[in-house]
């Protein structure tokens, strides 16, 4: 019999958490950082710290060496932090892509989003609608499409169930209106900018129904298979990730999905046994060779640039 040749793998989601992801956290009065929150928060969870961020960036590289991983997207995980993911894709170019949390309801959001896109060079800038508290017919993020556009940009949009682990561990409020993260509420939206490709993590987070349907009405919708998927827990029956996959697929092709894994912190690292879970999600419904590469690794070029 012979041997499948290794698959080619990027992942669309990873989280940068840097001395700015740390320092916005360490402000935070329930969970306050009495010295340097980039040591002390990080060992209060038992983590490394992640030092300046063209060192965590050298760790990033060398953590995809490891496991065959040719390029990933990371994201600056607080509003502010553009900078961080700005010099990590700068150091590295040809392996990482940099994206950036924003929040459109805060003060100079549509600024902030230009110059995310254009002075940084951020190929994506990530709306996490449940915990900023804005609709996602909102005006202002409207702004955010306009900003993408003008410069060839993605928008990455969390839908449905959101749990950040990192705040639950350091005790900070969770206390997020998930009712704001419908996927439909972004059909408006997506179809007035076409050109913006938008990436649904999760796939969707436990509003797979609501996903696929806007995704089946909006050609520009995309989803990641990012995390455990745990939110599977919430449907009657729960679907096996196989089921998911297949309904994905069935409804998007192919070509609209990206591979995740939503890796984050060291010394955990990369998270291969979600690739390894995920393949053979791929493997148990027959994938063949072209849509496997597009879901591992060509849409990714395709949305983020090539390298």
């Amino acid at each position: 019999m012979t041997e499948r040749p290794a698959d080619r793998v990027h992942d669309a989601h990873c989280h940068f958490f840097s001395a700015g992801f740390f320092a916005a956290l360490g402000r935070d009065p329930a969970a306050p950082a009495t010295g340097d929150p980039a040591v002390e928060l990080p060992a209060r969870l038992g983590w490394d710290p992640p030092g300046p961020a063209e060192a965590l960036a050298d760790r990033w590289v060398a953590e995809l060496d490891r496991h065959g991983v040719a390029r990933a997207a990371v994201m600056a995980s607080v509003p502010g932090d553009e900078a961080s993911v700005a010099a990590a894709a700068t150091r590295h170019p040809s392996r990482l892509v940099g994206t950036f949390m924003l929040d459109p309801t805060s003060p100079g959001a549509a600024e902030r989003a230009r110059r995310g896109f254009g002075e940084h060079g951020l190929r994506c800038a990530c709306l996490f609608p449940a915990m900023h508290r804005f609709g996602l017919d909102d005006a202002r993020v409207v702004a955010v499409f306009e900003a993408a556009a003008e410069r060839g940009g993605a928008v990455f949009v969390h839908c449905g169930a959101l749990s950040v682990g990192v705040r639950r561990r350091l005790g900070l409020p969770c206390r997020f209106d998930v009712r704001r993260g419908n996927p439909l509420d972004l059909v408006a939206t997506a179809w007035a900018f076409p050109s913006v490709p938008v990436v649904i993590p999760h796939f969707g987070a436990g509003l797979l129904r609501e996903t696929l349907m806007a995704a089946d009405l909006c050609p520009s919708i995309h989803v990641d298979t990012s995390s455990s998927n745990g939110w599977t827990r919430y449907l009657t029956p729960p679907p096996t990730l196989t089921d998911v996959f297949r309904r994905a697929i069935d409804v998007l092709g192919p070509e609209r999905i990206l591979f995740g894994t939503d890796s984050s912190f060291f010394p955990r690292g990369w998270q291969r046994p979600i690739l390894e879970v995920q393949c053979a999600a791929l493997d148990a419904i027959g994938v063949d060779e072209p849509a496997r590469e597009a879901i591992l690794a060509g849409n990714f070029d395709r949305i983020f640039g090539a390298a």
